[in-house]
């Protein structure tokens, strides 16, 4: 006859989970998942958990947390990230090199394992720093945000060096007109809204595939409204510099697009969308009904996908190694075209989201009336007819 687990353990599937009541466990209960599936290992962790939990709440000594337990908060927590299957699978890579370790002992000389093999097998030093912007995104939080009886689970997160990229990655591709217009009419229609808003705003990637509804502020000085990104979206991008939210100004193409996704915007949320979720996230989906840009219904996670790459073949546009051929050339192509037009060098900052120190985030309406001017500049020669919406409809038909 099998043996009654200790009290506090119960086993779900094949993995024994804790619900036990202690005054040393925030809101005085204990609850989550041993990870293992064997008795007597679940009663030695429910020991230590507990042990954990005493040291810290009357001496004040810090639990020890493994990188793998603080990976999987991680991903737990960020289920309504478009790029989440990314971030799980750069992590799962990572797993066999520093799962084990404890936070403390992540930092520079111990990735390198993972960073050598990684470019031993020729993956590209771009693709190798994603993977640890993950690393330093989590070591941030678990040293700023993640907290246990008061203390967090890092003392301080280490400074983590991405790998050079100079010299190593392909020129920008700033587009011509025409060739805007050639890659627009190839696109598939839903690609072909969100780069047409993309090339006339400056937008990264992840700010045109997140950018929701609830973002929009009305500006009744200048009549209409601009978008303001929050810090997180950018957090969660390592190549982003500055950890500010984005004020994100609409010119009259921009405009036109979000007009048009506004009219085919659903009342409500979808069935089963992830706004059913409950707790925290509650209220987050990815449905029609939250976002602006969406496919078939659902945000699209990316915009550098096959439907982007074949087009842009389709378009004629250069395919050699030595050129980027991804969606960030509308970005490049948004800051040429307003140097072209002699917007200055710090309205052109603010309009690519390249803010300093020196610039600030908070705009009074005429302030932000100028900014749109300068937007406005770089609409095309006649931008109530070029390059319009029309390009999509037509296509549609």
């Amino acid at each position: 006859m099998a043996r009654r687990p200790m009290p506090g353990l119960t086993k779900r599937g094949q993995i024994w989970h804790i619900d036990k009541c202690t005054p040393h466990a925030p809101e005085g209960r204990l609850r989550e998942s041993t990870g293992v599936g064997e008795l007597d290992e679940a009663e030695r962790y429910l020991v230590h958990r507990l042990e954990e939990l005493r040291k810290a709440a009357v001496y004040g000594i810090r639990p020890k947390r493994r990188f793998e337990e603080a990976a999987t908060k991680y991903l737990l927590e960020n289920t309504h990230k478009a790029s989440i299957r990314d971030d799980g699978r750069h992590l799962k890579q990572m797993m066999p090199y520093i799962g084990e370790l404890y936070l403390h002992e992540v930092y520079d000389d111990t990735l390198q394992p993972f960073v050598q093999y990684r470019l031993g097998n020729g993956i590209k030093p771009k693709s190798i720093n994603l993977a640890l912007s993950i690393v330093r995104r989590i070591l941030n939080l678990a040293a700023r945000s993640w907290r246990e009886n008061g203390l967090t689970w890092l003392e301080q997160a280490p400074l983590i060096t991405m790998l050079p990229l100079k010299g190593t990655q392909a020129e920008p591709y700033p587009l011509s007109w025409d060739e805007q217009k050639k890659l627009l009419k190839e696109s598939p229609d839903h690609l072909a809204e969100m780069a047409l808003y993309k090339v006339n705003t400056g937008s990264r990637e992840q700010e045109v595939c997140q950018l929701s509804w609830e973002w929009e502020q009305e500006i009744p000085e200048i009549g209409h409204s601009v978008f303001v990104v929050p810090a997180w979206v950018n957090e969660e991008d390592g190549r982003v510099k500055n950890r500010e939210d984005r004020l994100i100004v609409l010119n009259t193409v921009a405009r036109s697009v979000i007009e048009a996704k506004r009219a085919s915007r659903p009342q409500a949320h979808l069935e089963g969308c992830k706004s059913l979720m409950k707790g925290k996230e509650k209220g987050r989906c990815n449905c029609a009904y939250g976002v602006v840009f969406t496919y078939r219904g659902y945000q699209v996670g990316k915009m550098n996908n096959s439907g982007w790459k074949t087009a842009w073949r389709a378009a004629g546009l250069p395919v050699s190694k030595k050129v980027l051929k991804g969606v960030h050339n509308l970005k490049h192509t948004f800051g040429r075209r307003l140097r072209a037009a002699g917007v200055q060098l710090e309205t052109r900052k603010v309009l690519l989201g390249h803010t300093t120190g020196d610039i600030t985030t908070h705009y009074s309406a005429p302030e932000i009336e100028e900014l749109v001017n300068a937007a406005e500049m770089v609409c095309g020669a006649d931008p109530h007819n070029f390059p319009t919406l029309t390009l999509i409809k037509k296509k549609a038909g």
